[in-house]
């Protein structure tokens, strides 16, 4: 894997989140596979010791919106709003 850091914005930071998932650390993966269908999309990760790590991802909609101002040729944000998300 490279050591290379990718530097995000403050607003990039802002709406980032991150859950540790440490049940999971120093497990052996044995297999892992994606499973997609009409009804579910499901990431499954399984160990050696017979456990297995599954993550059921909803596809959803994010709507993020800006007022900017452009006549000096470089965005200038005048407003910004919460994004709006599907349910």
């Amino acid at each position: 894997m490279a050591a290379y850091k990718a530097k995000r914005s403050r607003a990039e930071r802002k709406y980032q989140r991150i859950v540790k998932l440490t049940k999971a650390t120093g497990k052996i993966v044995a297999d892992a596979a994606l499973y997609v269908s009409s009804d579910y999309y499901l990431i499954e990760i399984r160990f050696d010791d017979k456990t297995a790590l599954v993550f059921d991802v909803e596809p959803t909609v994010k709507v993020s919106s800006d007022l900017a101002d452009w006549t000096t040729g470089n965005f200038n944000p005048i407003q910004r709003w919460r994004p709006v998300h599907s349910r």
